[in-house]
């Protein structure tokens, strides 16, 4: 037989990216601090990558009770939710999430992902899933795990999922999965129009709000709260490595499906449950987003501020008005040499190449927290102009 580890390499565009000292990868941060800046091999850099929207990852009060937590309950769960994992503590967190979201239930999971990967219970081989192009990995494994036939619409093209739909087996279930906000481009997903297509052929939405709940809508609730249409989804993932500053996720919705997927979701029923810690540092999360809106007003006027100065400089940064601020590249050897220019100038980005991104399409994902000072903006703003003339992207 073959041997499967000759196949194990990485992708040919990373050899020069290498080559150039320019790999943007498994960079390990030595410390991080209370301003939002990161320590990497002694240097001190401006963190301009992160999903810590709210900063409250390092805030006192979150550290607070994921210590008073642990010393209580301990470092681990020592089992799954279903056999011997469960906590009061998890109990907590799930009525305060649904009651948030305006769901019945919710089910705490280990990780935002394994919250997506539960969704592969709800839609078998005979059914449709309906989903945007950029929508995560995760939900892309969620509907292969289940055995759905995963058809992708263009990046919120209402038309083209509406021919889609038409184009479904009447007979058969089917789903229309979203990104709230979505991850590479800062976008929203343009749920009216998914609202109206999923009320005309009877299909259920599914909207994952890992970016967006916590950042968007009046009291927070993401980008269902945004457009006033939380009605109309039917099931929401979450993810607590975002605005929640920790990690962990959950699924809320009607009682009778987070019951359903209790029993029936393997990364649910196979999986530890969530930490002491990291479950009492969203409830304590989820008190400051309810509270404190100033956090999320920050985050979005930081973005404006430096979208405005990028795009200024010459810079394609799309349409996003989230605090998601894509740099377009184009290949991977300039989009990591872009990365690499802007280590060098102290900012700390995340570079975003296939398959993450479209075939083509690289590009520098820069995101606004509430930490961000405006002194930091223009240190963000100052890097970009000194990388983007050195290689020739802007005039």
């Amino acid at each position: 037989m073959l041997d499967v580890f000759d196949r194990c390499r990485l992708h040919d565009d990373f050899q020069p990216v290498a080559d150039l000292g320019a790999y943007p990868y498994y960079r390990a941060v030595q410390d991080r601090l209370p301003t939002g800046e990161v320590i990497i091999d002694g240097r001190v850099l401006v963190t301009a990558g992160s999903n810590d929207y709210l900063g409250l990852s390092a805030d006192p009060r979150l550290k607070e009770a994921a210590c008073r937590a642990t010393l209580r309950l301990g470092t681990g769960t020592a089992g799954s939710r279903l056999v011997n994992g469960s906590l009061s503590l998890h109990e907590e967190l799930e009525t305060r999430l649904a009651a948030f979201l305006g769901q019945e239930a919710a089910m705490v999971t280990s990780t935002g992902f394994l919250a997506n990967m539960a969704l592969g219970a709800l839609a078998g081989p005979r059914d449709t899933v309906l989903a945007d192009l950029l929508i995560h990995a995760s939900l892309i494994d969620s509907v292969r795990a289940g055995g759905a036939r995963l058809r992708r619409y263009r990046h919120n093209d209402m038309d083209h999922l509406g021919r889609l739909l038409d184009a479904c087996d009447p007979a058969a279930a089917g789903l229309i999965v979203s990104e709230g906000m979505f991850s590479t481009t800062g976008t929203l997903c343009d749920l009216p129009g998914i609202a109206k297509l999923a009320r005309r052929h009877g299909v259920r939405v599914v909207l994952d709000g890992a970016h967006d709940v916590g950042l968007l809508g009046a009291g927070g609730r993401g980008a269902a709260e945004h457009y006033g249409l939380e009605s109309a989804v039917d099931l929401h993932t979450v993810a607590f490595s975002k605005c929640f500053g920790t990690t962990g996720g959950a699924v809320a919705g009607p009682e009778q499906i987070i019951l359903y997927l209790r029993h029936h979701a393997r990364s649910m029923v196979f999986s530890a449950a969530l930490s002491p810690a990291c479950t009492a540092a969203a409830l304590a999360a989820l008190d400051v987003i309810e509270t404190e809106p100033e956090r999320r007003h920050r985050a979005l006027a930081a973005a404006a501020r430096l979208r405005a100065d990028l795009s200024g400089l010459g810079f394609q940064t799309g349409t996003s008005e989230t605090p998601i601020i894509p740099v377009h590249a184009g290949d991977i050897v300039l989009c990591c040499r872009l990365w690499a220019e802007l280590f060098h100038e102290g900012v700390f980005t995340t570079a975003m190449v296939p398959p993450s991104v479209p075939e083509g399409r690289a590009l520098i994902r820069v995101s606004t927290t509430a930490l961000h000072t405006d002194a930091q903006l223009d240190r963000i703003a100052t890097a970009f102009a000194a990388a983007g003339r050195r290689l020739g992207l802007i005039p």
